[in-house]
């Protein structure tokens, strides 16, 4: 399959030279670093602090409760750098999964993304962004719960619509508000050094005294390493990287290091401003650091968060769509989801459909419980990949392998994994067996929906006007044929 020069060179998207219709690769190194802290940084930073304290009511474990985070997913991150680019597809965990695995196990966890974990993240972190860009209005009482709502479904609409327009307006959006939220972190940081500055340092007496069970302790990662949730989103899009041999691990380099020293530094502002039981009663740490330090200026500080999050619905957009465009040149999904526009080489009905879902999640009331059942599916589905990696070197040794970490640090990874996996089984038990039905239920779709290949006449005819009423309505076509997982 040929590929032009403008491909290469991630110039504007549409057809090639030799007719083609294909992703393009317009995403820079930049760019990548902008989706990766983009993503990562969202609300948890302006939240999680608390529950980490809560958790080892201690200033000092705290802390280095975070820069632990940090480093745990940074070697998770240096693991899918080698996955990145030793399986060069978009989908993330998905196609790993797929080249270890096979089908069914792929499927399982598109089948939980597609319901659960996508549209669910997505929905929470727009409602986050709603609360926060409604609060300046409201300084005596909440937003009401509608309004937010809306406002919440206006937040996905606009940023879908702008995925399906442009990549580059997509990734421009990433970095501006990228850049948005770290200013915010840094604003924040440099009023604590102040504070410490004018001889505040009363909060980090006796700093290791403290909660040390193991069970609390391990709680508090919970809270912490969700704050770095996102760290892999940019496995998702591949395909649309410039050059990933180099850039994929360069931009890792680059975001994690940086995420993690902004963390660690704003949770010691956090700290030199508030006391713990300060910290402890706050629902959103960083409105009590703005009432405390901004005053009259404390209506910034939602302000940044609805910045923050703002980016991170984008990122989570964009990549939940490459997801789905991957499931479904795999055949585990219809063929229309893989279905990009001639000109503007985005992938429109993918992302239209990450819309409608995220939509209907805002409809449901518990959709924050909805959150709690899949953590533990999450991580087993990062486990999965890690263990898909060390069965590949196995099983093919001398398989092209640009990056190559050592295998103590994907060892080391998994048996956290296994550990973030097994902990909550005794303290939720519901939320796993309700987590395993969800994920197991996906089986008997999976033998009806992708391995049945003799159905009924009226299902291929109404499917096949359907997928022809998206290409007229939208302008959009099959992709380039690629190499498919299964031939890998």
């Amino acid at each position: 399959m040929g590929s032009s020069k403008k491909a290469a060179n991630g110039e504007a998207g549409g057809p090639d030279v030799d007719n083609t219709v294909k992703l393009q690769r317009k995403i820079t190194l930049m760019n990548g670093v902008a989706l990766i802290i983009g993503t990562i940084i969202g609300s948890g930073i302006f939240v999680a602090p608390a529950g980490v304290y809560v958790s080892t009511k201690s200033v000092g474990i705290s802390i280095i409760i975070w820069c632990l985070s940090g480093l745990f997913s940074t070697l998770g991150a240096l693991c899918y750098a080698e996955l990145g680019t030793s399986v060069t597809r978009s989908g993330g965990d998905y196609a790993y999964i797929y080249v270890a695995f096979g089908p069914l196990a792929a499927f399982l966890l598109l089948w939980v993304s597609l319901l659960i974990i996508r549209p669910t993240t997505q929905a929470i972190v727009a409602i986050t962004f709603a609360e926060y860009a409604a609060k300046p209005f409201f300084d005596e009482c909440g937003p009401p719960e509608n309004s937010v709502r809306l406002l919440a479904a206006v937040c996905l609409c606009l940023l879908t619509a702008i995925n399906c327009l442009s990549v580059r307006w997509a990734m421009r959006i990433q970095s501006i508000f990228t850049a948005a939220k770290l200013v915010a972190l840094v604003v924040i940081v440099l009023a604590g050094v102040y504070h410490v500055g004018t001889g505040h340092l009363e909060n980090f007496d006796h700093a290791f005294e403290g909660n040390y069970d193991v069970t609390h302790i391990a709680l508090s990662f919970y809270s912490g390493l969700f704050a770095f949730g996102g760290w892999n989103f940019l496995n998702f899009v591949t395909e649309e990287l410039q050059d990933p041999y180099k850039n994929l691990p360069r931009a890792i380099w680059i975001a994690l290091p940086m995420v993690t020293g902004v963390y660690v530094l704003a949770n010691v502002a956090y700290f030199a401003v508030l006391s713990g039981v300060e910290i402890e009663s706050s629902p959103a740490v960083a409105l009590s650091f703005g009432a405390k330090m901004f005053g009259q200026w404390t209506w910034l500080v939602p302000i940044f968060v609805a910045l923050s999050t703002f980016g991170g619905v984008n990122g989570i957009l964009f990549t939940s769509s490459r997801l789905f465009l991957t499931g479904s040149q795999e055949g585990h999904l219809p063929d229309l989801f893989s279905f990009i526009h001639i000109k503007r080489s985005t992938p429109i009905p993918s992302l239209i459909f990450t819309c409608v879902t995220s939509l209907a999640m805002l409809l449901i009331s518990d959709a924050y419980i909805l959150i709690n059942y899949y953590g533990q599916i999450l991580w087993l589905s990062v486990a999965a990949s890690i263990a898909g990696m060390l069965w590949l070197r196995h099983k093919h040794p001398d398989a092209p392998r640009p990056i190559r970490v050592n295998t103590a640090i994907p060892v080391i990874f998994l048996l956290c994994c296994v550990f973030l996996v097994l902990f909550p089984i005794p303290t939720q038990p519901w939320n796993t067996v309700i987590g395993a039905a969800i994920t197991l239920s996906g089986v008997p779709v999976y033998y009806l929906g992708v391995k049945w290949k003799d159905k009924p006449r009226w299902y291929h005819r109404g499917l096949r006007n359907l997928t022809v009423w998206v290409q007229n309505l939208f302008e959009v076509t099959p992709p380039e044929a690629t190499q498919m997982l299964s031939q890998s």
